[in-house]
């Protein structure tokens, strides 16, 4: 009996490698584990993890300091590293358009959670240091957090345990009060019919079918047609009267009275291009022409990577048509200046044969895709390394600052992943083999952090006015959510939908989209979110370095 006691003791507060292990895998796998539980439909997530570090901490389960210092840092960087990864390709498009206005929503709310923070830390006793991890906390922004301590550690030599405290204390109440913000959002759009569901936020493609009858349109090109009209259709495939077969159209392709046409656009167009073109019929396309063909193709050629779908000229030498791209779970239109990147699904119609042709043409070789590419992982985290570590200096700058384990590794890597595919770099990673990483390194990241700051987290809370930092957590989610929705609302003039999804993407809040996503039947919020999450990320991570930097 003694025997066993003492095998699991030491096992358990030990200082071997197992110990450390059995202590890691405890923390992240009951910490996963609990992230499936849900109150009132809101689910903390892998923030589990941090509490159950936190607990084991508090009754003396930990691991070496150095030990524990070298996996939060690598576990930081696999996180960070793997959302630019992500964010990389569309982070520059989102500025363009309706982005730039959505953007600004983001900026407001970063700027005033900044300056809220600030008149925390000159109207409190609170450190500095204290105050941005409460900030962090209350805007769930774990990357945040975590550069903002390894900015601290960087500077002073030692770990600040009030960063972690302060954003474990503050978490909670971060996710709820960005749904009750947005809940009390409703009532700035009261007056306002059918907010839940805004007309034409998206755009409801269908068939049309008709039969040409109008000469005024006979003996020029379809892309002719569309600039004249200022109508957005898509001839997809003809079937010629005097021959009867269906063929794919192209925007050279000229149409002839009797002509039958299958129109691909918004369906609010529908009546126009009828009016425009001619009769609507009943049309089997699928019977009249079974050679034609739709086929999935998986673009694996490496040697095409970054080209452009209008340089290939695939209609002319093909003759087949590109319907849609999908990449990483999205469908995204195949424009001429669209740059194919390894891993997209490629949609084709066209004959069988034309088919196989583009097939050899693209690859689709998804073995070649099981292959992780490591190499732009490796490299881009060394060279991420290598740019957090250079001394950025300047006039207004005391002292030389870096963008540190966090800011460095995250810039390569959108950098990376937007202009690799130009320059022929191959940086396709699978959407499950990114969500592997980034998992894995959030996990081990939160870990460390519980079971580095858990043995003060309750004598913080009870004895040195924790409950307070619930309170400034509150004020930093709240106020500067409100204020850019009022901005959102009445200056910028953004639907409710849209705006929520907006407010949840610049907080980083993942049980917030869900309840966004919930409150409307379209897919605004998630695009909303989509748009702003990217820059919203960039900041979060800057933000908390920089007050560190500059006010520590």
């Amino acid at each position: 009996m003694d025997f066993c006691i003492d095998f699991f003791r030491n096992l358990l507060y030990g200082s071997s490698i197992a110990h450390s292990m059995i202590i890691l895998a405890l923390t992240v796998g009951i910490g996963v584990y609990l992230s499936r539980i849900k109150i009132a439909g809101i689910s903390f997530g892998v923030t589990w993890v941090l509490f159950v570090g936190i607990l084991f901490s508090h009754y003396g389960m930990s691991l070496d300091g150095e030990l524990l210092h070298f996996v939060k840092e690598f576990g930081l960087i696999l996180f960070v590293y793997s959302i630019g990864l992500q964010v990389g390709p569309g982070f520059f498009s989102s500025f363009k358009s309706g982005g730039l206005k959505l953007n600004t929503i983001t900026c407001i709310i970063v700027l005033f959670d900044v300056l809220v923070a600030l008149l925390l830390i000159f109207t409190t006793n609170e450190s500095v240091d204290t105050i941005t991890g409460i900030m962090s906390g209350a805007v769930t922004n774990t990357p945040g957090m975590g550069a903002a301590s390894t900015t601290f550690k960087e500077m002073n030599g030692y770990e600040s345990s009030n960063i972690a405290l302060g954003y474990s204390v503050a978490y909670p109440l971060g996710v709820i009060g960005c749904i009750l913000a947005i809940i009390a959002i409703k009532f700035l759009y009261k007056g306002e019919k059918r907010f839940s569901r805004e007309k034409n936020s998206n755009v409801e493609i269908q068939r049309l079918s008709l039969e040409v009858t109008n000469k005024e349109i006979t003996g020029i090109t379809l892309d002719e047609i569309r600039k004249r009209s200022s109508l957005n259709f898509i001839v997809s495939r003809k079937i010629d009267k005097l021959t009867g077969h269906c063929d794919i159209a192209n925007s050279h392709s000229t149409l002839e009275i009797g002509d039958r046409i299958l129109i691909i656009a918004d369906k609010d167009i529908h009546e126009k291009l009828t009016s425009l073109m001619g009769i609507r019929v009943q049309q089997e396309w699928l019977k009249i022409d079974e050679e034609l063909i739709s086929r999935k193709i998986t673009f694996t050629n490496h040697k095409l990577n970054g080209a452009k779908l209008g340089k290939l000229n695939i209609r002319k030498e093909f003759g087949v048509t590109v319907t849609r791209v999908n990449r990483a779970g999205i469908d995204l239109a195949p424009t001429a200046n669209f740059r194919l990147q390894v891993g997209d699904i490629i949609t084709i119609v066209g004959h069988e044969t034309a088919v196989n042709g583009i097939k050899k043409m693209f690859g689709d070789e998804r073995k070649y895709l099981d292959h992780p590419n490591l190499i732009p992982i490796f490299i881009g985290i060394a060279l991420g390394c290598v740019l957090g570590s250079i001394p950025l200096s300047g006039t207004l700058l005391t002292t030389p600052i870096k963008l540190g384990l966090a800011g460095g590794p995250l810039i390569v890597a959108i950098l990376v992943s937007y202009f690799g595919p130009k320059m022929g770099v191959v940086t396709y990673t699978t959407t499950s083999a990114n969500l592997m990483i980034r998992e894995i390194g959030i996990t081990l990241f939160l870990a460390c952090v519980g079971l580095g700051a858990g043995g003060e987290f309750v004598n913080t809370i009870v004895n040195k006015g924790g409950y307070m930092w619930i309170l400034y957590g509150a004020i930093i989610t709240i106020v500067p959510i409100i204020i850019a929705a009022v901005v959102g609302r009445y200056v910028l003039k953004i639907k409710y939908n849209t705006l929520i999804g907006v407010i949840s993407g610049s907080c980083t809040n993942p049980p917030a989209l869900a309840f966004s996503n919930q409150q409307c039947k379209g897919g605004e919020a998630a695009v909303g979110y989509a748009t702003v999450y990217p820059l919203a990320m960039f900041l979060r991570i800057l933000i908390g370095q920089m007050m560190i930097l500059l006010l520590c």
